[in-house]
Order: C-alpha cells, then sequence, then structure tokens
C-alpha cells in the first residue's frame, strides 16, 4: 500500500512540516492541502506549500491515497462527515492530534466502511503555528504514537512506513493509555506552564518589565510552552479532560508535600524527592529526546 496522493486537511506547523519532510525523503505523492482561512491558503501558495490548495474540501480528497486531518480536535467529527462521501475505498484516514479516544469517538461513527482509519499522534511540535512555521526536520527522532484500535494491519503497516520516511520512531499504543501517558509528559505541563505565567502576569508584587527582563531559564522554558496555541490546546484539555484531572490531582499531592517540606525545613525530604526526579531528565537525554548541552537562552557564537 502506497501514497501517490496525500491530502491535509488544515495547514499548521504539523502538516507543513509533513510537506517537506515529505520532498526531503522524495516520496514523490502529489500533495493537496485545505484550508478554511483564505489567508492561510494565501501564505501557503506564497512559500509553494502543497502541490495544489484548495477551499474545496472534495477536491482537495478526491482520489487521495491517504488523508490527514490536521484541524483541531472539536472540527474533526464535522471534516470526517463532510469529506466521507468523497473518498475513494482503500484510502486511508489519519490524524495528529493529541488525544487519540475522543478523536476517535468523533471520526470513526462517520468513516465508511470501505475506508481505514487509522489514528496516530507525532509527539512534534514547536511553540509557533501556521503554513510558515513548518520544517523538514520537525520529526526526526521524534515519537509518532499510532493507535490502531482495531483497524486494517496493512494499512496500519502501511502509515507506519509512511511515518519512518518522515523521520520519526513509531510504536503502537492503546489509546485509553496514549491519553494517560500523553496527560503525564504533555497536557499537564502546558497547563501548569499557562498557570505559572498567568501568575506572573497577576502577581502585582513583580512588574511585567521585571518578569520579562529578569526571566531565569525555568521561567522562560514555561513562557515558550505558554505561546503555543490556544485553539488547539483548548481542544485538549477538553478532549483528555478525566486523564488530565487525575494528573492534576496527583501533582497537586506532590504540591503540598513539597509546600510542607519547605514550610518545616525538611531539607533530606527535598534533596531526596530532587535527586529522584533529576533521573527523569538523563533519561531523556539518554534517550536522544533531548540534548545535554547546556542552553541559557542566549546567541551562539
Amino acid at each position: 500500500m502506497s501514497y501517490n496522493r496525500v491530502a491535509l486537511i488544515g495547514l499548521g506547523l504539523i502538516a507543513s512540516s509533513m510537506y517537506w519532510a515529505m520532498k526531503r525523503a522524495k516520496m514523490g505523492s502529489h500533495v493537496t492541502g485545505y484550508a478554511r482561512s483564505s489567508q492561510t491558503r494565501e501564505t501557503a501558495r506564497k512559500i509553494g506549500l502543497c502541490d495544489s490548495i484548495s477551499e474545496d474540501l472534495k477536491g482537495v480528497v478526491l482520489d487521495a491515497d491517504l488523508v490527514v486531518l490536521c484541524v483541531p480536535i472539536s472540527a474533526m467529527g464535522k471534516i470526517m462527515a463532510e469529506i466521507a462521501p468523497h473518498l475513494k475505498a482503500g484510502c486511508t484516514v489519519t490524524d495528529v492530534g493529541s488525544v487519540k479516544r475522543s478523536v476517535i469517538d468523533l471520526v470513526s461513527p462517520n468513516v465508511p466502511k470501505n475506508v481505514y482509519f487509522v489514528p496516530a499522534h507525532p509527539l512534534a511540535g514547536t511553540e509557533h503555528s501556521g503554513p510558515e512555521s513548518g520544517f523538514a526536520a520537525l520529526f526526526d527522532n521524534r515519537w509518532c504514537l499510532i493507535t490502531p484500535n482495531g483497524a486494517d494491519p496493512d494499512a496500519v503497516a502501511a502509515l507506519t512506513i509512511y511515518w519512518k520516511a518522515l523521520g520519526a520512531n513509531v510504536d503502537e499504543l492503546d489509546p485509553d493509555h496514549h491519553d494517560l501517558v500523553l496527560a503525564v509528559t504533555s497536557h499537564a505541563p502546558h497547563l501548569i506552564a499557562y498557570t505559572m505565567v498567568g501568575v506572573a502576569e497577576d502577581m502585582k508584587r513583580v512588574t511585567n518589565s521585571e518578569v520579562i527582563n529578569y526571566s531565569a531559564t525555568g521561567f522562560r522554558d514555561f513562557t515558550r510552552i505558554a505561546a503555543s496555541d490556544p485553539t488547539m490546546w483548548r481542544d485538549v484539555f477538553l478532549s483528555n479532560k478525566e486523564a488530565t484531572l487525575e494528573v492534576l490531582g496527583r501533582f497537586t499531592e506532590e504540591l503540598f508535600s513539597l509546600q510542607r517540606a519547605i514550610r518545616t525545613g525538611d531539607g533530606d525530604f527535598l534533596h531526596d524527592y530532587f535527586s529522584r526526579t533529576r533521573s527523569i531528565r538523563r533519561g531523556i537525554i539518554d534517550a536522544g529526546q533531548d540534548t545535554g548541552a547546556p542552553d541559557f537562552g542566549r546567541p551562539k557564537d
């Protein structure tokens, strides 16, 4: 199973990066793109994104071998219902959503019987959005998690090959377990970042100029995360409500323990806690998911 024609529905960071990664891999696929916004379509055409771009969903997906839903989670069900009558038999539909159970519940009822739906989630991104933010190396050595949910094995195998060609490592997870894992590794950290930046903004005794001028690396990392697309993250939290609330509940318990240790001067508890959590960072570096090189946000020589 090969993808001679690929349709990208939504032309933001992920779709743009997919296109440039396909070009880098010399796949030879004809890539069509859809964007609801005329400004996005104009920008995409200006930078040469996709082989053709249209506001006509039917025309974009016509004869496509692979259709990729790169829109906010809340829009996926509606778009799937709109394109369903125009998909050819044997077509594979996939997505790039950060939550999988909600996507499956929204999309699956509208998938024709002769079309394969293989949910997926590339664990890659930046705080930037829009077609101009994409780049070919975004997925290199990052994980793409496929949640087959009973999908045709040949369709799953073909999508696995496709994502590996884009530079990603590929693994399979149960949809519900995926959502719990991502609540820990992505969703809750984003919410904490939004909260910390909001706290800094609300503290009247600390001026905005002081926050900006004297920000340390930890706070700068928070601001980078908190600059992510608000529509996407609104949908993520509302779609992965149970898992995120479970993780936030545990986070609150841990935070209370740290508050108690600080209040009572329990240095041994703090040292042991920080030593244990420090090993997670080392594991991420050892797994090749980040570099151990110092990065203090300063310009490189």
